[in-house]
C-alpha cells in the first residue's frame, strides 16, 4: 500500500476546466490522506486551481499545449526535480511525454493519464502521434478515458493500460427557483437546450448551430421555440456569434459561468455535439441531475449514458435535429430520460472511488530502493 508521508508528484499542462478541476481533486484527496503532494505545471494552473491552497506544493513549469521546443526544454529541466518521487502522474499527452524524458533513466514510476484524443490532422496531427508513441513505451502505467483510447495505446505497445476514474464535483445549486433563471437568461418560456463546452474546434459546435438553424422559431410545433444556450469561452468564439447573428438563430453564448446546476435545472435536455470525449464532467453533471442528453456517440460518452440518452453519429446534423425534436416534442420520453439519467447518476464514480483507484494504480508501481 502506498504510504501515507510519500512524495506523490502531479503534472499537468495548460488547462482551464476538467483536467485542472481532476488534479485538483487528486491533490486535495492526497493530501487529506497525508501524503506529500507537489504539483508541477503553468503558472496558470495554480491561479486557476488553487493547488497550494489545498497544501500541494506548486512548482511553475512552462508545459504549453504546443511543441515550444525552448520551453519545452525548460519543462524537461524542471521536471528532473520529480525523481525519487514515489509517483510521477502526468495528465494529458504532452505532459506525460516530457515526464517521461525527464525521468529517462530513472526507476521513479511514471503514471500517464489520458484526457483527450487527437482530432486534428496535419502537422499537429503527426508531432500527437509522435507523442503518443513515447508514452505508450516509457510510462509505467497508462489510464484512460475511454476504450478507444486504450485500444489505440495496446496497438501502440504501452505494457498496461487500465480505465481512469474522473468523477465530476458535486454541483452547487443557488438556491434560485427555474423560472428565475430563465427570466435572467431571457428564454422567452420557451424550452431550453443547454450546451457546456469550451468554444473550440473538438466540441462541433458547427453541428449544433446547424441544428439550430433547422429548427428556427415557427408556429405550431413547440420545438421551434427553443432557444439554445452556449456556456463556455474559447478561440471560436467570434466566429459563432457572427454566424448567429447572420443567420438570426435561436442561440445565445452565455459565456463561461458558474452557475451550471442552475441551467440543468431549467434545461430540457443537454446537448453535446463533440468530435470526441473522454468522461466529460459537464454529462457526469447532467445525468446527476436528471437532465436528458444528446450527445455524439464518440469516445467514453455511450458507456457513461447508457440509456439516460439519444446518441447520435458525429456530424449527422439530420440524427441529431431528429433526437433533439423528439426530446422537446414527447413529453413522456423527456421523462422516461430524466429517470434513467437520475439513476445512471448514482451509479456513477465519486472522488473517494476516484482517489482509492489512483492509489491501487500507485501501489503496482515499481518500487525505488531503499536508501
Amino acid at each position: 500500500m502506498t504510504d501515507p508521508g510519500s512524495r506523490i508528484a502531479l503534472v499537468l499542462g495548460t488547462s482551464a476546466g476538467g483536467v485542472g478541476r481532476h488534479v485538483a481533486m487528486l491533490a486535495g484527496g492526497l493530501v487529506r490522506g497525508g501524503h506529500r503532494v507537489v504539483v508541477a505545471g503553468p503558472p496558470g494552473t495554480e491561479e486557476a486551481f488553487g493547488f497550494r491552497r489545498l497544501g500541494a506544493v506548486f512548482v511553475p513549469v512552462p508545459i504549453s499545449d504546443r511543441p515550444r521546443p525552448l520551453n519545452d526544454l525548460r519543462a524537461v529541466r524542471a521536471l528532473r526535480a520529480l525523481r525519487g518521487a514515489r509517483a510521477v502522474h502526468a495528465h494529458g499527452l504532452r505532459a506525460g511525454a516530457l515526464a517521461a524524458l525527464a525521468l529517462a533513466g530513472t526507476r521513479t514510476g511514471l503514471v500517464v493519464t489520458l484526457h483527450n484524443a487527437a482530432t486534428a490532422g496535419g502537422a499537429i496531427g503527426a508531432v500527437h502521434g509522435v507523442l503518443e508513441r513515447m508514452v505508450a513505451r516509457r510510462a509505467d502505467r497508462i489510464l484512460v478515458v475511454s476504450p478507444d483510447l486504450g485500444d489505440r495505446m495496446g496497438r501502440l505497445g504501452a505494457g498496461h493500460v487500465e480505465a481512469a476514474v474522473v468523477p465530476a464535483p458535486v454541483l452547487r445549486s443557488s438556491g434560485r427557483r427555474p423560472e428565475e433563471v430563465a427570466a435572467e437568461l431571457g428564454t422567452g418560456g420557451g424550452p431550453v437546450l443547454l450546451t457546456v463546452a469550451r468554444l473550440a474546434q473538438q466540441k462541433g459546435l458547427e453541428t449544433l448551430l446547424d441544428v439550430a438553424a433547422a429548427l428556427r422559431p415557427g408556429a405550431g410545433d413547440p420545438s421551434r421555440r427553443a432557444v439554445f444556450l452556449i456556456a463556455g469561452e474559447g478561440p471560436l468564439r467570434g466566429s459563432l456569434q457572427e454566424r448567429v447573428d447572420r443567420e438570426n438563430l435561436p442561440v445565445r453564448l452565455l459565456g463561461n459561468r458558474d452557475d451550471v446546476a442552475d441551467l440543468l435545472g431549467i434545461a430540457r435536455a443537454l446537448v453535446v455535439p463533440s468530435r470526441w470525449e473522454g468522461q466529460p464532467l459537464t454529462v457526469q453533471e447532467a445525468l446527476r441531475a436528471g437532465t436528458p442528453v444528446v450527445a455524439t456517440a464518440v469516445g467514453g460518452i455511450p458507456p457513461m449514458v447508457g440509456e439516460a440518452g439519444l446518441l447520435v453519429p458525429y456530424g449527422d446534423v439530420e440524427a441529431m435535429r431528429e433526437a433533439v425534436s423528439r426530446v422537446l416534442a414527447d413529453d413522456d420520453l423527456a421523462v422516461a430520460l430524466g429517470e434513467a439519467a437520475a439513476r445512471r447518476g448514482r451509479e456513477l464514480p465519486d472522488e473517494a472511488q476516484a482517489l482509492e483507484a489512483v492509489l491501487a494504480v500507485y501501489d503496482g508501481l515499481p518500487k525505488l530502493p531503499r536508501k
